[in-house]
């Protein structure tokens, strides 16, 4: 009955996402000509079909996760010699000041670099993906201070109120689609670091999250598995449009090995270890503003400091809409997630559910905001008992790029965020922390192709 109850919001999700079909059919026609001269196919599929240039686009996600067909991802195209190189991240200087008894103030820089190369091998797409981060030099000791925040370690201790810095390596991996006929295309995914087909997108890579310097609240119970130290993936993508079920768009079904412990505190290494966990991931494409997933995995003893496996599902469903007149030249990109972590040796399990949406619009201007609600188990690490709170963080904030162009995006911005949590914390946090962030957002410029 349980397993039943689980199933009705993924259920409902992927139903909501179908009937979006019909809504966008006609506004989506004009803009996928477009897309399919600007990104290229990693399917193998023939972008020129409108069916297929509806099917979201590995080079703007993480690991094999889909976001929506309509997402354009600001990065530099580099064309030589059968060879595309693709390259985009974002560095983010910023003064972040956490309030309360357990809060700091602190300058940091959150930062990531993907680099990608595409080619033709036999009759698929081969394309390799790197992604780096500089977060081990340029975050304060012991991480990135951020109230109410969990997961990892420092100095062999619990961190507790800071978001880890994330490795070096972050992602060495390869994806291979191989198009069995017009109506299923094979993958195969994996390396010494990538991510399972375990949750969304992560975060850094949301459309949704894009000019958010901060990790979600909830991202160890959503999308922590996204760097992993031994992946191998696999799956298939079915184009429902050629089996006659056109208004359900691209359905993707995959699985995953992959080694489940988190990553210790050397950054710069590469942990590998054996593939001791799984997990498998539906995703569905109704339309080219739609994306939904449902994801379970069982991950082998991936904390450092708890004994026990952990069970962990998610279920999210993200939006993406190109916007043109009357708001100028822009997107509004929304993301509801869904994520709960069983822990073997306890009785109740953790859930998570977070609602962010950027909205771009004259081009230069982007407001956002992230509402969490995320059960927390780990902030005293030292009691003798571990009860678990329920904590809200709501953030809003905005950025202004005073350079946009080809080129580059720069931008200055802002955020504050609010929180509500048991009276029983008060002493240790204060009545009501206030947390705020001021930055210097720089990224690539929007799609640039050179050749």
């Amino acid at each position: 009955m349980r397993r039943a109850g689980l199933c009705f919001p993924v259920i409902t999700l992927l139903v909501i996402s179908s009937l979006a079909q019909n809504a966008d059919h006609d506004r989506n026609m004009s803009e996928q000509n477009q897309s399919a001269q600007t990104i290229p196919s990693v399917a193998g599929m023939n972008m020129n079909d409108a069916a297929v240039s509806s099917m979201p686009s590995f080079h703007a996600s993480s690991g094999t996760a889909w976001q929506p067909a309509s997402v354009t991802d600001p990065m530099w195209m580099i064309s030589r010699g059968g060879w595309q190189f693709m390259f985009h991240g974002t560095v983010f200087i910023t003064y972040n000041q956490q309030d309360g008894p357990r809060g700091e103030g602190k300058a940091e820089s959150t930062n990531y670099l993907m680099t990608m190369q595409q080619h033709r091998l036999g009759s698929g797409t081969l394309l390799l993906r790197q992604m780096f981060s500089a977060e081990s030099l340029t975050s304060p000791h012991p991480g990135f201070p951020e109230l109410f925040q969990t997961g990892e370690t420092y100095h062999g201790q619990p961190l507790v109120d800071h978001q880890h810095p994330h490795n070096v390596f972050a992602e060495l991996a390869a994806l291979y689609t191989l198009p069995i006929n017009e109506k299923v295309t094979w993958l195969l995914y994996g390396g010494p670091s990538a991510e399972p087909a375990l949750g969304p997108v992560t975060y850094m890579h949301r459309q949704s999250a894009s000019e958010d310097p901060e990790a979600p609240l909830g991202h160890h119970l959503q999308d922590s598995t996204h760097t992993s130290f031994g992946v191998v993936t696999t799956g298939f993508i079915f184009s429902l449009s050629k089996l006659d079920l056109s208004k359900l768009g691209f359905l993707k079904v995959e699985g995953s090995a992959f080694n489940g412990h988190e990553p210790n505190e050397e950054r710069w290494s590469i942990q590998l270890a054996a593939l001791d966990s799984w997990s498998f991931r539906v995703s569905e494409a109704p339309a080219r503003d739609w994306t939904a997933q449902y994801s379970y995995g069982r991950l082998s003893h991936p904390e450092a400091l708890e004994p026990g496996d952990q069970q962990r599902q998610t279920a999210s469903l993200e939006y993406n809409r190109q916007l043109s007149a009357g708001m100028g030249k822009g997107y509004w990109a929304t993301s509801l997630i869904w994520g709960r972590v069983q822990k073997e040796f306890e009785l109740f399990p953790l859930n998570s559910y977070l609602l962010e949406s950027t909205l771009n619009f004259f081009a230069r201007n982007y407001a956002y905001t992230r509402l969490e609600l995320v059960d927390k188990d780990e902030l005293f690490p030292e009691a003798a008992t571990h009860p678990s709170y329920r904590i809200g963080a709501y953030t809003f904030g905005g950025v202004r790029d005073f350079v946009h162009n080809e080129h580059w995006q720069v931008g200055l911005g802002g955020d504050v965020t609010f929180y509500s949590k048991p009276a029983v914390l008060d002493p240790f946090y204060g009545d009501n922390p206030v947390s705020f962030h001021v930055f210097i957002r720089v990224r690539p410029g929007l799609m640039e192709h050179m050749h």
